[in-house]
């Protein structure tokens, strides 16, 4: 059973932890004030932690970025000159 806890929580970042342990605080403080409201925000950030979703979903706020222009250290740079009284 640890063993399967621990092979889930592997591949976890701090945003992630940092969810689940804010639900877990707002879901007991919300207990304890009897703010059934509040119990469900912490609900919901609890679920997004362990279910791996954000705003905008698994993997959708990443970018991936691919470096198309590559730039040679020996090509000449060549500069435009912008006249400002136009």
């Amino acid at each position: 059973m640890l063993e399967r806890i621990k092979w889930y929580v592997m591949g976890w970042d701090f945003v992630r932890l940092l969810r689940l342990v804010l639900g877990i605080v707002i879901i007991i403080q919300a207990i304890g004030m009897r703010e059934w409201v509040l119990g469900m925000a912490g609900l919901l950030f609890a679920g997004m932690a362990l279910a791996n979703i954000g705003c905008c979903g698994v993997g959708g706020c990443s970018t991936n970025f691919q470096n198309r222009r590559t730039i040679h250290e020996n090509q000449p740079i060549s500069y435009e000159e912008v006249d400002a009284k136009k």
